[in-house]
C-alpha cells in the first residue's frame, strides 16, 4: 500500500502539477483516491502511469491528466452537486466526490454501473449515487446541477444536459463530428436562456451513445 502511495505522489507531482494542473483541491483528490482499486489486479502495477487502461465491457479508465484537466475545468466548490455522464470504473466519480458535496453518475453498461457502485461503496464514497441508463438524458429528478462532466464525445452538446445546469453552472464535454476531431468544451449557463462556450483544446474520447448522442459506437467510425 505504501508503494502505491509513493507512486500516487509521484504521479501528482510529475503528470498533474508538472503539466499545469494548479487547483489544490484537485491535486489533493488525486493524492487521496487509490487508482489501483479501480483497475483489474493484472493492471494494478500500471495504475500510476499517465495512460488509459482497459476495464470491463471493452471500455477504458481515462489517463489521470485528462481526468484532472476536466475536473479542474469544472471549477468545483465544496457544496456543489455534480452530474457525471459515463461512470466507467468509478475512478473519476471518486475524484469528484473528494471535492464536491454530492456526485450523481450515470453509466449505460449495467455491468460497469453495478461494479462501480459496489467499488465506491466499499471505499466509503457514500456521496456518490450511481444510475444505469442513458446519460445523454441526464438525471432530471436530481437537477439542477452546479457542474456536469461528460466522459465521452458527442456530436453536439445535449440540450437535456444544458437544461439541467443551474444558473452559473459549468458543463465540460468533448464534442466533435468524429473521433479524430473532438474539442473539449466548457459550457457556462449564465441565465435561463443563455450559455457561453469555451474551447479548452483538442481531445479524443470514446463516442457518447444515447438518445441525444450517437446512435451506436459504429456511427462515427469510417466505413470499410
Amino acid at each position: 500500500m505504501n508503494q502505491f502511495k509513493q507512486q500516487r505522489e509521484r504521479m501528482v507531482a510529475r503528470d498533474l502539477a508538472g503539466r499545469g494542473i494548479h487547483d489544490e483541491a484537485v491535486l489533493d483528490a488525486f493524492r487521496a483516491v487509490p487508482r489501483e482499486e479501480f483497475v483489474a489486479e493484472d493492471y494494478a502495477h500500471l495504475a500510476y502511469q499517465d495512460s488509459p487502461l482497459p476495464i470491463e465491457n471493452g471500455q477504458t479508465i481515462s489517463q489521470p491528466y485528462i481526468v484532472a484537466l476536466m475536473t479542474e475545468a469544472l471549477e468545483l466548490k465544496p457544496d456543489d452537486r455534480v452530474l457525471e455522464i459515463g461512470t466507467g470504473s468509478g475512478y473519476a466519480a471518486a475524484i469528484l466526490a473528494e471535492i464536491a458535496q454530492d456526485v450523481y453518475t450515470i453509466e449505460r453498461h449495467k455491468t460497469l454501473a453495478d461494479t462501480a457502485r459496489s467499488r465506491l461503496k466499499k471505499l466509503g464514497y457514500n456521496n456518490v449515487h450511481v444510475l444505469q441508463g442513458d446519460g445523454t438524458l441526464g438525471w432530471p429528478e436530481q437537477a439542477p446541477f452546479d457542474a456536469i462532466v461528460v466522459t465521452a464525445g458527442g456530436p453536439d452538446v445535449p440540450q437535456n444536459l444544458k437544461q439541467q445546469l443551474a444558473i452559473g453552472g459549468r458543463l465540460v464535454i468533448p464534442v466533435g463530428k468524429s473521433l479524430q476531431t473532438q474539442e473539449l468544451l466548457r459550457v457556462r449557463r449564465v441565465s435561463e436562456n443563455e450559455t457561453i462556450e469555451e474551447d479548452l483544446g483538442a481531445v479524443r474520447f470514446v463516442p457518447l451513445v444515447g438518445e441525444q448522442g450517437w446512435a451506436d459506437e459504429s456511427a462515427i467510425l469510417p466505413s470499410k
